[in-house]
């Protein structure tokens, strides 16, 4: 397996970066209790293959130990999806950004078990890692799936899929790169596909939607669900809930 040549702690608390900042945040630090199995993962392989987010320029080909492509995937959980769509494509590194302890943990585990060269779990905030670490069209592809919908109407703001955060995700993404959204809160699916169509620089890769037809007759441009991308646990309890899940796919010009 090949390493990563960063040997920094894993961030238990935040950077005094983070602790400046005063934006308006698309989540809560999310410690947990972790297994023995978590715990032992994080402390062994965190320091080889972990990247904390704090502020310190990334160099994808030197963390990835190759000319990769690398794909940002945001929120990625207890990391089931993440391990298993980097086993089915070894060809593109995953930079996996969350702020949930025991999915570091749980990460790194399936990582060894699986003898994935292709992961880099970071801790931390994902603007941050955008804005101050990643260069201008450095990634291959974004992945945010299943995000908090916060559906309340008073904390609408701090939905991740914002104009503001699709433009600093899009000025660090190739030409080419795609952007791949998926939820099951029907609210945040519209108003992802509204501000994604928004952006000048992608282009919806299903404009003729996945057969959708709304009351007044129109289409919307939600994408069929891509057989590669897995079930994960959100997806399976939105499904329970009788919730439809809507992905988004648009690529970059």
């Amino acid at each position: 397996m090949t390493a990563s040549t960063d040997s920094r702690p894993y961030p238990h608390a935040a950077t005094p970066e983070q602790h400046r900042e005063r934006r308006i945040r698309s989540f809560h630090p999310r410690r947990g209790r972790l297994t023995s199995a978590q715990g032992s993962a994080l402390e062994r392989l965190w320091p080889r293959y972990g990247t904390p987010i704090d502020g310190t320029p990334l160099d994808l080909a030197e963390l990835f130990g190759g000319a990769l492509p690398v794909v940002l995937e945001i929120g990625f959980g207890m990391g089931e999806t993440t391990a298993a769509m980097a086993a089915a494509d070894p060809g593109t590194g995953i930079l996996a950004v969350d702020v949930h302890t025991p999915g570091h943990g749980n990460l790194l585990a399936r990582v060894e078990q699986d003898s994935l060269e292709n992961v880099r779990p970071a801790a931390g905030d994902a603007v941050l890692l955008l804005r101050d670490m990643l260069a201008p069209g450095s990634l291959a592809g974004l992945r945010v799936y299943f995000p908090d919908p916060w559906p309340k109407s008073k904390h609408h703001k701090r939905r991740l899929i914002q104009p503001e955060f699709v433009a600093l995700a899009v000025s660090r993404l190739a030409p080419g790169a795609t952007v791949h959204c998926a939820t099951d809160w029907e609210p945040y699916a519209e108003q992802m596909l509204e501000v994604l169509s928004a952006s000048p620089e992608l282009v919806n890769l299903h404009p003729e939607g996945d057969g959708t037809v709304l009351e007044d007759g129109s289409v919307p441009g939600y994408a069929p669900r891509p057989a590669w991308r897995p079930v994960t646990k959100f997806e399976r309890q939105g499904l329970a809930k009788g919730h439809r899940v809507h992905d988004l796919l648009f690529r970059r010009r």
